[in-house]
This record gives C-alpha cells, sequence and structure tokens, in this order.
C-alpha cells in the first residue's frame, strides 16, 4: 500500500481484489466450484465492459464438472479436459486466435501539419486459447509453467495497447486435486483384485514444474501482468463431480 503523499508507480496500480465473490458479479453456482484469485476487478470489469463474453464465461464454470475417468487420464500438455473446458468456450463463439499488434508513429508540426511517419513496428503475438470480442481466456491445465510467463505478459501488452480489456487464466489448484486423485486411485484399487493393483497415479500430480494455480498466483503477484486485469481460475476438489473413477 501507498499512502496518499506518495506517488505509485505503474506496477503499484496493479492490486489484488476479490469482486469474484459478489454474487451480483459471479453467482454462486460458479463461485462455489472453483478456487479464483483476480486483479484490478477483474470480474466486474468482464461484467461491465463485455456482459456476454462475461455470462459465457459464467455458464461454462456453473456447469462444467471433472469427470474422474477423464481427469485421471494421462494425455500430454492439453489432454482431455483443456479440450473439453475450450470446447465449451468454442461451442459459445469463442476462437483461437493469435493476436498481433502494429504500432506506427505519426509526425505532426507544431502546427499539427502532417510532416511523416516512423516505420511499422510489428509485434507478433501468440494463439491464445479463446478469444471473443475483448477478453482472451487461456485454459493452461498441464503445460511447462513458463506458459503463464509468456500469457500475462502478453495480456500487459494488449491491455496497455488498448485491445483487450481483460485476461482470464483456467487451471488447476494442483495440491488440492492431489489429495483428491490420491483418494479416488485408492477407492478404485480396492476393487480390483490385488495382484491387479497399481499404487502409482495415472498422471503426474508431484511435479511442480506445470502451469497450476500457486504458479500463477506467484506471478499475478509479482506483477506480471501490469495492470491488467486478470481472473485465474482454478480446478479444485469442488469442481469434481462427486462420481468415482472408472476407466474408460
Amino acid at each position: 500500500m501507498f499512502s496518499s503523499l506518495e506517488t505509485p508507480n505503474r506496477d503499484q496500480l496493479m492490486f489484488e481484489t476479490y469482486t469474484y465473490n459478489d454474487p451480483e458479479v459471479l453467482p454462486n453456482d460458479a463461485r462455489s466450484h472453483w478456487a479464483f484469485m483476480e486483479t484490478n476487478s477483474a470480474s466486474a470489469v468482464m461484467k461491465a465492459v463485455c456482459p456476454d463474453e462475461w455470462n459465457e464465461i459464467v455458464e461454462v464454470l456453473a456447469t462444467y464438472r471433472l469427470d474422474p475417468q477423464y481427469w485421471l487420464k494421462a494425455g500430454g500438455n492439453r489432454g482431455d479436459i483443456a479440450e473439453q473446458i475450450d470446447s465449451a468456450f468454442h461451442n459459445r463463439g469463442w476462437r483461437e486466435t493469435r493476436l498481433d499488434l502494429s504500432t506506427k508513429g505519426l509526425l505532426f508540426s507544431k502546427k499539427g501539419e502532417r510532416l511523416g511517419e516512423l516505420p511499422e513496428v510489428y509485434q507478433e503475438g501468440y494463439l491464445v486459447d479463446n478469444f471473443k470480442n475483448r477478453i482472451v481466456l487461456d485454459v493452461e491445465w498441464n503445460a511447462k509453467d513458463g506458459n503463464l510467463d509468456r500469457d500475462l505478459a502478453s495480456y500487459r501488452s494488449w491491455y496497455e495497447a488498448g485491445v483487450i480489456s481483460a485476461g482470464v487464466i483456467i487451471t488447476k489448484d494442483r495440491i488440492a486435486l492431489l489429495q483428491l486423485a490420491r483418494r479416488l486411485w485408492g477407492e478404485y484399487q480396492e476393487t480390483l483384485p490385488e495382484d491387479k493393483r497399481v499404487s502409482k497415479l495415472p498422471i503426474d500430480l508431484h511435479t511442480s514444474t506445470v502451469t497450476a494455480f500457486d504458479k500463477a498466483q506467484m506471478r499475478v503477484r509479482r506483477g506480471v501482468m501490469g495492470p491488467c486485469p486478470v481472473l485465474i481460475v482454478a480446478a479444485n476438489e469442488t469442481t469434481w463431480n462427486e462420481a468415482p473413477y472408472a476407466p474408460v
């Protein structure tokens, strides 16, 4: 925090907020099934500036649930869960999109006469998982955690250029899901003959260098995204559909 006598630098203007706790912003059906972190009132900003897109985000969060038969299945960087969440947005008109920036400097005299222009500066972006109107949304389920640096730095660049209003990252609470996975896997193993039982989980939830809630929180608190409103959403035990594990 800074006193009224201090002049904050630009990154100090980024602060953690909790507008997702307001049921007028995020209804309980969505709020109670995920963990959240936001900066600069991201949820309230999206509801006010992009209400249709925000309603679609709320719909997905209120209806999507983790099914163990797909969640506890090895699937590489993307896997079934990321594809399912992306499909929920794609079915609502969101698209995987590369967002590039083109900047041109125009030169004018004191009298306002145009004197010329500077060479164009072109900045190539990356393919965001979901883009619609002025919101970018990435599903970072099991990728290298360096993706979070790329995502948040890009959100900052796009926000400062005035082309987006907010960014959203959907990921997992690794520690919470590890505990749930151990329980579900253990219960499933008890249904098998002893010589068929395997103690090792079918997915890796021990690796700490993949995208997860704690990794996103750390980068957000470092201010990687600058003044851009950002909402981090993480699946946890309350996202589970309460079904037992059964192999597909």
